[in-house]
């Protein structure tokens, strides 16, 4: 005969008091775990969320990221009149960008001491054609030559001299920023963007850093792959721009170890709590326990009620806790890329599928925690059970 499960829930509320330390430490522990966890998806979704399908990253072969890549201009004159990249405009240029990327040390703003790196990128005319998810909120676009920028409107809210009109300085030289762009939630939120071929030449740079492509189609795009990859003279790697970004997620997995580290090591005190109360619990219900055993209810019964109850005492503190974590879903943070070294800058993302594993967290916590009180009611002989005082 299985316990009604009322007899279990009604009580947890019956003995609120003894209960709620142990739901607010369960709550605690699942809302630092959410939280942390939310960072790792925020960073992924930003790189999943950058890039158009129809275009093609082409890097060095052998480089993980732009930032270690060089594309020589002899290589990038062989590249960009292949026939199977697509043109615009009235006199037909083939669309592709040569991209620059560079480190810059910019200091923070908002009254935040210290420095940070940020990427900065420098773009041809076709760049913007490319990358249509990136959009000029405030001023203009720079105008090649003018040693002009245009900067992330959330790394502006981060660092010092970003606003429309003010200037910074990259060691001796000073960049005017012109205009705010928007990456919608993307990687290029992390990015100042200048002219390609200014960047290198402020920079002393001798190649490009990637270059961005659109083929015909996707018949085109693969055969432009084939070609590119198996020519000897360039030694290239070729890849979707989603793809490649989708790959950008390095930074993610030091966060998701640190995040699931917290959870273990606050989840044995939260054991501890939950054991301790439930300990409490049989230590009040001894007479209860003999009664329902004198009633029919087997030892398993009684073991199964107690290891639901404190399953659904721990169930209340996750819920607790993932509403706590709810107030922190889409605010900006940023934290350093494993990538580039630079400022990534990407909001926490808190999903229904991270609160579910959060109150699955809580339930296995509750569960661990009751195991032994709940074997030790199931356990205490009848006669002394309704003996008890």
């Amino acid at each position: 005969m299985a316990l009604p499960l009322s007899y279990n829930v009604r009580s947890v509320f019956i003995r609120w008091r003894a209960t709620l330390a142990t739901i607010l430490g369960v709550a605690l522990v699942v809302a630092v775990y959410v939280l942390v966890q939310s960072l790792a998806v925020g960073l992924e979704k930003a790189s999943g969320n950058t890039g158009d399908a129809r275009n093609l990253m082409i890097v060095r072969r052998g480089s993980v990221a732009e930032s270690s890549s060089m594309i020589s201009r002899e290589q990038f004159n062989i590249i960009q009149y292949r026939p199977q990249i697509a043109r615009s405009g009235e006199n037909g240029q083939p669309l592709i960008s040569s991209d620059t990327l560079v480190v810059i040390n910019l200091p923070r703003g908002n009254g935040a001491t210290g420095e940070a790196n940020v990427t900065l990128r420098g773009v041809s005319q076709n760049g913007f054609a490319l990358r249509s998810q990136v959009s000029l909120v405030a001023g203009r676009w720079f105008v090649p030559g003018k040693r002009e920028v245009v900067v992330s409107k959330r790394l502006a809210a981060r660092f010092a001299n970003m606003k429309i009109g003010e200037r910074f300085k990259i060691g001796a030289r000073e960049l005017t920023v012109v205009g705010w762009l928007d990456g919608q939630n993307s990687a290029f939120d992390s990015e100042c963007w200048m002219d390609a071929n200014e960047a290198r030449s402020l920079f002393n740079r001798e190649s490009y850093s990637s270059l961005l492509v659109r083929p015909l189609d996707d018949a085109a795009g693969g055969q432009l792959i084939d070609e590119l990859e198996k020519d000897k003279r360039l030694t290239v790697r070729v890849l979707r721009e989603t793809d490649y970004y989708k790959e950008q997620t390095k930074t993610a997995m030091p966060i998701r170890f640190i995040g699931d580290f917290l959870a273990t090591t606050m989840s044995i005190g939260a054991i501890f709590a939950a054991m301790n109360t439930m300990y409490a619990s049989v230590g009040a219900r001894t007479r209860e326990i003999g009664t329902l055993r004198v009633l029919g209810f087997r030892r398993r019964a009684v073991l199964i009620g107690f290891l639901i109850e404190g399953a659904f005492l721990a169930m209340i503190g996750g819920a607790l806790g993932c509403i706590l974590s709810l107030p922190m879903n889409g605010v900006s943070t940023a934290t350093i890329s494993f990538e580039t070294f630079s400022e990534s800058v990407f909001q926490f993302r808190i999903t229904p599928w991270l609160a579910m594993k959060g109150m699955i967290f809580s339930v296995i916590v509750g569960v661990v925690g009751s195991l032994f009180p709940a074997l030790r009611a199931s356990r205490l002989p009848v006669i002394s059970a309704l003996k008890s005082i």
